[in-house]
């Protein structure tokens, strides 16, 4: 079969799988971290004896739930206990497949925008391969480092910022910027199912080896693994918006594109922040912090009006499109890998029938989204966009 088939397939299942993963590990770290700050101190005397430090009633689905926590671990160890990393471990496997099926296979078109950066597929594929290992390694000494100092959370959070911003800088100096900003997107990602792998689910295991061989159980362990899972739940809005940029061409092709990322991320922050400390007011009865949700959308509020395209005289956004003109554009800047020997994506520009017969992709690819002609590689113009954009909306005359 044609090798540009069966990458597509690839592409579809492995996105389908990664999404239905990270559907549920996302889940149930939200999940986790609401639990986490809506728990309550326990009054009925038998719980408290049992050792459980915080309790929570919630209806679902038809049923009550109660679920308890045990502040670093139970007297007696439960015969069936449920460990939760199946879903990070697949989330990040199936992710860097597809990040392997669409980008490492296809350096030379989806990493390389040689009007950014001139270099070898080779040196593009070991260059993104270590971004994703050096932020993991530079996050964790800092974890190791500045994150156990007092007052070392707000000293890491601000090490840890420093580093993203500047990966965001380096990345849109090196790479396509639709594969830049997918790539801060995994570096993160995979940190965060590091986290899980080397600290998280590790340090459970040593609690319950503790508790097996009658030991006493070092509290450290569950210190450690829960400020992981802090960090996890902040990174988690700014992977996705990196992860879901790839499909708004306006995002990755700005002027600025590292400070339009790094911008999308703080907003995800702010707003996840939100979420996070909300639910520890609710508790504690006093007001939300709602002035960081605001922030957050202030900052969506200000990067949109920052990308806004700068309005058009009337006279020239009416102006008529003769097919002429529409098809001369489409020659210089789509045919190229648009014709009757290279159809990418089974798409042809290369006759006047074709053109109207794919005229509707052509204008949600080109126009609306600005994904097409990718990394820009034929230098197509904001008023070429235009044009083409009038003669659809006009009906194709």
């Amino acid at each position: 079969m044609d090798y540009v088939y069966l990458l597509d397939w690839a592409n579809l299942l492995l996105r389908w799988a990664h999404v239905i993963v990270a559907i549920a590990w996302i889940g149930s770290s939200f999940y986790f971290v609401f639990l986490d700050n809506s728990l309550t101190p326990p009054t009925d005397p038998e719980l408290k004896a049992k050792g459980v430090d915080g309790e929570l009633w919630a209806v679902h689905g038809g049923g009550f739930y109660h679920p308890q926590k045990y502040m670093v671990a139970p007297k007696a160890l439960p015969e069936n206990l449920h460990w939760f990393y199946w879903e990070s471990y697949s989330t990040w496997l199936t992710g860097f497949g597809l990040f392997t099926a669409l980008y490492l296979f296809n350096a030379g078109t989806f990493l390389i925008d040689r009007s950014v950066h001139h270099w070898s597929p080779t040196g593009a594929i070991a260059a993104s391969l270590g971004f994703l290992a050096g932020f993991w390694v530079i996050y964790d000494l800092l974890c190791r480092t500045v994150g156990r100092k007092p007052s070392g959370d707000k000293l890491l959070g601000v090490a840890v910022t420093v580093v993203v911003v500047f990966a965001a800088w380096a990345a849109c100096q090196l790479f396509a910027g639709r594969a830049a900003f997918l790539l801060v997107g995994a570096m993160m990602a995979t940190a965060m199912s590091a986290n899980v792998a080397h600290w998280i689910i590790p340090g459970q295991r040593k609690v319950i080896a503790q508790m097996k061989a009658g030991l006493p159980v070092d509290p450290v362990h569950g210190q450690r693994a829960k400020q992981r899972s802090v960090h996890n739940t902040y990174f988690t809005l700014p992977v996705l918006v990196a992860m879901l940029s790839n499909h708004y061409g306006w995002l990755y092709q700005a002027k600025l594109n590292w400070l339009v990322l790094v911008l999308l991320m703080l907003a995800g922050a702010l707003i996840r922040h939100f979420f996070v400390a909300r639910h520890k007011a609710k508790v504690k009865g006093v007001t939300p912090p709602w002035p960081f949700f605001a922030a957050g959308c202030g900052v969506l509020v200000g990067l949109a009006i920052m990308l806004a395209p700068p309005p058009r005289p009337a006279a020239v956004s009416q102006a008529p499109v003769s097919f002429a003109k529409v098809q001369a554009v489409i020659q210089q800047r789509c045919v190229l890998c648009h014709n009757a020997n290279l159809q990418n994506k089974g798409v042809a520009l290369d006759s006047e029938a074709l053109i109207r017969q794919h005229a509707q992709q052509l204008y949600q690819q080109a126009v609306v989204l600005k994904l097409m002609p990718l990394n820009n590689a034929t230098q197509i113009t904001e008023d070429e966009r235009a044009l083409l954009g009038r003669w659809v909306q006009a009906g194709m005359p």
